[in-house]
């Protein structure tokens, strides 16, 4: 499967962005669809995901901010996320499934103070 992730973008602190995850195959035969960041000079991290049965997970840095959705039809995932902070800058990538090597190209989320 190929995952092309879009939405990022520049936005105010206290903004909104709806990023986006389009896989080329079905993600409903993954037991969860991810999102991570990776901020420069740090390490890849696990944002938010989402199980097959639509049960979700977040980091605690995002918790009540930002929402995990998925459309098995649309064999899409989304992250809305809001009253971003400066520090939600980086790349943001989806996965499919949470072990996988199936990542999407990342979208850059830069933040503004």
């Amino acid at each position: 499967v190929q995952l092309q992730a879009s939405g990022g973008g520049l936005v105010q602190a206290g903004g909104s962005l709806r990023l986006s995850c389009a896989a080329s195959g079905s993600i409903f035969s993954f037991n969860a669809m991810g999102w991570y960041c990776q901020a420069p000079g740090k390490r890849r991290e696990l944002v938010a995901f989402i199980t097959s049965s639509g049960g979700t997970v977040y980091a605690d840095s995002v918790k009540g901010r930002v929402t995990i959705s998925r459309d098995n039809a649309k064999n899409t995932v989304y992250l809305q996320m809001n009253s971003l902070k400066p520090e939600d800058t980086a790349i943001y990538y989806c996965r499919a499934g949470l072990t996988s090597n199936y990542w999407g190209q990342g979208t850059q989320v830069t933040v503004s103070s």
